[in-house]
C-alpha cells in the first residue's frame, strides 16, 4: 500500500468497476474477498465480506467498493492457497434463485493469477454455465496467466468430468496490457472497457435465447415527480 497512489488491484478494480458498475440500477454491490486470515481467531476464509459484515457485504458504489479494499487490507491477513471456487459458487446460489430474466449476474475477480482450486473451479464454472452469470477475470502483475486464458474457454470451452460448460461465460483482460510502463497510468479507457465487455452482450444473449425469454416491455420514460405544496390559511 502506497498513500499517493493506488495498488495494482486497486487501480484495475476502479477501472474496471467504474465500466462496469453504470449497468446495475441501484450501485449496491458485495464485495467479497478470498485467500486471507480473518481477525480475531486467524481463521482461513475463500469468501468473507470486504466491509466486516457477512449479512450485508453490499458496498455503496465503486467508491465504497475502494473504501472496504483498502480497510480490510489493514485488519486480514494474505494468506494462501488461493481458490476462486468459493465466491463462483457464492454468486451461483443467486444466479439459480433468479430463472425468470429479471436479472443477469457479473461477477468480477481481481486476481494475480495464482490459483490452487483449478479443478473445483473449472466445476463451478461449468455448472454456473446454466445460470444468467458471466465472470470477469482481470490479472494484474507480471505472472503468466496460463490458468486464467484456460479459464477464459475462447479456444478450449472448459470442461469437468467429461462435461463441458453449456456456454463461455468467462472472459479474462490482463491488466498490463492497458498501462504504461511506470505502471501508474491506463493508456486507453476506451480500450481497457472494450474489452472487459467484450463478450457480455452474447454471453447474456445466449443465455436469454437458450431458455425462451423475451425482453420485457419497456418501462416508460423516467419523469421526476413533482411535489405539489399545500398551504393553508
Amino acid at each position: 500500500m502506497n498513500p499517493y497512489q493506488l495498488n495494482a488491484y486497486g487501480m484495475a478494480l476502479k477501472a474496471v468497476g467504474e465500466i462496469v458498475q453504470d449497468y446495475d440500477s441501484d450501485k449496491m454491490f458485495p464485495a467479497l474477498g478470498f485467500g486471507a486470515k480473518l481477525p480475531p481467531d486467524g481463521r482461513i476464509s475463500h469468501e468473507f465480506a470486504l466491509n466486516g459484515n457477512p449479512q450485508n457485504p453490499y458496498c455503496d458504489g465503486i467508491d465504497g467498493v475502494m473504501e472496504a479494499y483498502y480497510r480490510s487490507l489493514k485488519s486480514v491477513q494474505l494468506y494462501g492457497p488461493t481458490n476462486f471456487a468459493p465466491v463462483i459458487n457464492h454468486v451461483a446460489r443467486y444466479a439459480a434463485s433468479v430463472k425468470d430474466g429479471s436479472q443477469y449476474f457479473v461477477l468480477l475477480i481481481v486476481t494475480d493469477g495464482v490459483i490452487s482450486d483449478m479443478a473445483q473451479t473449472k466445476e463451478s464454472i461449468v455448472n454456473a454455465s446454466k445460470l444468467p452469470m458471466s465472470i470477469i477475470i482481470v490479472g494484474v502483475g507480471p505472472a503468466e496467466f496460463d490458468a486464467m486464458v484456460e479459464l477464459d474457454g475462447d479456444d478450449v470451452r472448459v470442461s469437468s468430468r467429461g462435461k463441458y460448460a453449456e456456454r463461455d461465460i468467462v472472459q479474462f483482460v490482463p491488466f498490463r496490457d492497458y498501462i504504461d510502463r511506470s505502471g501508474n497510468h491506463i493508456l486507453s479507457m476506451a480500450r481497457l472497457a472494450k474489452d472487459v465487455l467484450a463478450e457480455i452482450p452474447e454471453q447474456f444473449l445466449s443465455y436469454m435465447r437458450a431458455r425462451g425469454i423475451k425482453p420485457s416491455p419497456a418501462p416508460p420514460p423516467y419523469t421526476p415527480s413533482t411535489h405539489v405544496l399545500q398551504t393553508q390559511i
